[in-house]
């Protein structure tokens, strides 16, 4: 049976998501940059009513994924003060100056994190070796890759998505998301031969997951 995970910018969705059979909830803030890290007590929040898996992002800002060392020490520092919450796992991936995966920092998060589970995430998309940089995801520890097969969207990258999932051979899972919906998702699913499936559910533009589009996610 396929999954679904409900990309959360705020309270709001994630309750819809919550409510309506989302087997996972990836709670971020900052929809316009494509996510950050949520406020505390926003996580803090929703643990207390929540009672499926919450990972949560750890993204000190849109833009790139090279970070400073002070962006790294903040992101390390802002992993370690949810993790109080027992939230379930966390979402990040940091990349060098050539947008290669970077092995050593995010080691050091994904050994910060544990026992919860680490997904890496659309950063993904920008690096260049897709086999290659798999191998070095693998290597940090990470359960989960999210990705588009590196192309602006699923539909697009179905191909590599497809070739990550014989490649990684249940090694780690692949997410399947960016700008997966209800109407490609049966097409996906089957071409990609994937078991996870990532989406914001959101359907007219704004803020918040469509309750309709979450049960139509989970019913395909």
């Amino acid at each position: 049976m396929s999954k679904i995970e409900i990309a959360c910018f705020n309270p709001e969705s994630a309750m819809i998501a919550f409510e309506n059979g989302a087997d996972r909830i990836e709670l971020c803030d900052g929809l316009s940059e494509g996510g950050t890290t949520p406020n505390f007590e926003t996580a803090k929040q929703l643990r207390e009513k929540i009672n499926i898996p919450i990972f949560v992002m750890i993204r000190p800002r849109g833009g790139d994924f090279t970070y400073s060392d002070e962006e790294f020490k903040q992101m390390k520092s802002e992993l370690l003060q949810l993790k109080t919450l027992h939230v379930d796992g966390f979402v990040f991936g940091i990349l060098d100056e050539n947008d290669e995966v970077n092995v050593e920092q995010n080691k050091e998060l994904v050994e910060l994190a544990k026992p919860y589970q680490c997904t890496f995430h659309r950063a993904f998309d920008r690096v260049k070796d897709l086999e290659n940089s798999l191998e070095k995801v693998i290597e940090c520890g990470f359960k989960t890759i999210l990705t588009s097969g590196q192309k602006p969207n699923v539909s697009e990258g179905k191909e590599n998505l497809k070739k990550l999932v014989e490649l990684s051979n249940e090694r780690i899972e692949i997410l399947v998301g960016g700008g997966l919906r209800s109407t490609n998702i049966g097409e996906l699913r089957e071409y990609t031969k994937a078991g996870y499936f990532h989406s914001s559910a959101i359907t007219d533009g704004g803020a918040f997951a469509n309750r309709d589009e979450v049960i139509a996610l989970k019913n395909k």
